[in-house]
Formats: structure tokens, sequence, C-alpha cells
């Protein structure tokens, strides 16, 4: 099963070069006010519009599972607000995480081999 997150956004431009200059995400124009974001299979849609009458807001975290995430935290971290630096995690991860231009928080993990 895959997952994908309609999620709104204040600003469509720039959350267009957020997710493309900041993160690297491939983004599409997918209709009138949306675009959709793709990065390591993980798929993000963004609308301008207000489908919910409320401000844009999520109280949890997006993980994205990505295949090198030591090499994808020295792309990003200089130019990003990192929620929490790389870290190797109890629960078997090696992960990071971000703010969006919209304070989404993005986590991004590699799950660790068990020896």
């Amino acid at each position: 099963m895959s997952l994908t997150l309609l999620l709104r956004c204040t600003d469509i431009n720039q959350t267009r070069d957020f997710y493309e200059s900041v993160l690297g995400f491939n983004v599409l124009a997918t209709a009138e006010t949306t675009i959709t974001a793709v990065k390591y299979g993980g798929k993000l849609i963004f609308t301008g519009q207000d489908l919910w009458n409320a401000s844009p807001s999520f109280s949890g975290t997006i993980y994205f599972n990505i295949p090198d995430v030591e090499n994808y935290y020295s792309i990003v971290k200089d130019k990003v607000s990192i929620a929490w630096p790389l870290q190797e995690m109890s629960y078997g991860t090696h992960e990071f995480a971000v703010k969006d231009c919209d304070g989404y928080l993005l986590a991004f993990q590699q799950h660790l081999i068990a020896n």
C-alpha cells in the first residue's frame, strides 16, 4: 500500500521552490493550484486552496525512508531548519528531521542493519 498526503500550503510558489531547490524533490504541477512533490518513492501533494477552512497544520511527522541518510543530510543540512540532527535512534534507524516552509515536520530515515 502506498500513501499520499494532501497538505495545504500558504504559498504554492514558495512551496514549489522549497521542495525543488532546497530538498531536491521532483515537483510537478498537477492541477490548477496543486503541485506534487516526489522523492525516494514518497509523494506529497500541496494545494493553495483552503479546502478545510483552516491554516496549514499537521500534528505529526512525515517520514521518508531513504537509501543514504548521511549523504542526504550533508546535502540539505545548511539549507533548512533542522528539527533534530542526524542521529541513531533506539528503535533502529539513523535519521534527521527538518521543518518545511509551512512548518510541516519531515523526517528522513535509513533503517540500521541488525547484527
